[in-house]
């Protein structure tokens, strides 16, 4: 799917925040929390997935509010669920006052009056519609106002941004399928249940690898790192981590994947100027010989010629990048799209 992009990037500084601004309008005000004027880079990219819609929003401190008058300009009433995967924010909304602090979801509705004090934010957002999610809506109107600060609750925000990095290859045809699956995580989170957990098994697995992800990224040179480590980190057990990849070759087989795709990301860097045996040594490889032949294994060409290309400024095809999408309608068209 491609998503609709609006960035005050290309816009003049003293001008970003006001068009920051006007876009959101009328669905939301957003109040500056520093001079107009001054610098305001943001960004928002906008999946329309059928009855679902998903966000990713990277912006400065702001308070956003929503009035009886936007409320009566533009009366869409999505449920939403936050998740910043850096920032925080103070909400007030469904009776509540209440500090959603980051990696955390955060449950509340367009439908209703809210004001959020946000922080520096790296978020993501789904964006339920009524029509699509009413078999969970006595749930979802029971817990509004609510952080999902609950094991369950923390996968759902893993889940989520598992999905938003794989937006890019889901289909029309997969819209259906996703929006189950959605909603069956949603469920699951906001009122556990054994029946609930056992119907979103395989979206709290995605959730569960997304951790891991997280996890073995932030460890990739640390010599001494395997699934031992691992199990403690995200709080799994040893049986229950094997089982998540059991169907692509296991654990370790994992973690030198990720290995190797940092390496290839160094070598196909112009700029690197450590040689391909301190790479190899850096992640952890037994020596440079040994890294060059399973390299070479995995991706089909040894580390010397990605270097070569990167050198010759020749890209890589493992690294092409895709067209970048133009900018899109409105915040309130886009709601109003799906």
């Amino acid at each position: 799917m491609t998503p609709d992009n609006f960035s005050t990037h290309s816009v003049s500084l003293r001008d970003q925040l006001e068009a920051w601004r006007e876009w959101f309008e009328p669905v939301l005000d957003v109040l500056p929390k520093h001079a107009t004027g001054d610098e305001f880079t943001a960004e928002m990219h906008m999946w329309k997935l059928g009855g679902l819609a998903m966000s990713r929003t990277i912006a400065p401190p702001v308070n956003v509010v929503r009035a009886k008058s936007n409320l009566r300009r533009d009366p869409v009433d999505h449920w939403v669920i936050s998740y910043c995967a850096r920032g925080a924010h103070f909400a007030q909304t469904a009776g509540t006052e209440i500090e959603v602090p980051a990696k955390v979801p955060f449950l509340w509705s367009l439908g209703q009056e809210f004001m959020h004090e946000r922080t520096h934010v790296d978020r993501v957002q789904f964006f339920l519609a009524r029509d699509a999610f009413r078999d969970i809506a006595p749930l979802l109107d029971g817990a509004l106002g609510s952080i999902l600060d609950t094991p369950l609750g923390h996968l759902l925000g893993d889940y989520m941004m598992a999905l938003e990095r794989r937006l890019s290859v889901v289909t029309e045809a997969d819209l259906p399928r996703l929006t189950t699956a959605v909603g069956a995580m949603v469920a699951a989170a906001v009122a556990p249940s054994a029946d609930r957990v056992a119907i979103a098994r395989r979206q709290i697995d995605v959730g569960r690898k997304e951790r891991v992800r997280q996890a073995v990224g932030r460890h990739l040179r640390t010599p001494t790192f395997g699934p031992t480590i691992l199990c403690r980190l995200v709080g799994m057990s040893r049986s229950n981590l094997y089982r998540l990849f059991e169907d692509t070759g296991g654990v370790a087989r994992y973690i030198q994947r990720e290995r190797l795709l940092e390496a290839h990301a160094v070598l196909t860097d112009p700029a690197t100027r450590k040689s391909i045996s301190a790479i190899a040594e850096d992640l952890c490889f037994a020596d440079a010989s040994s890294f060059s032949r399973t390299f070479k294994r995995e991706f089909g060409h040894s580390p010397g010629e990605v270097r070569s290309a990167a050198v010759a400024g020749l890209a890589s095809p493992a690294m092409l990048l895709g067209s970048v999408p133009s900018q899109g309608d409105d915040f309130s068209a886009l709601l109003r799209g799906f």
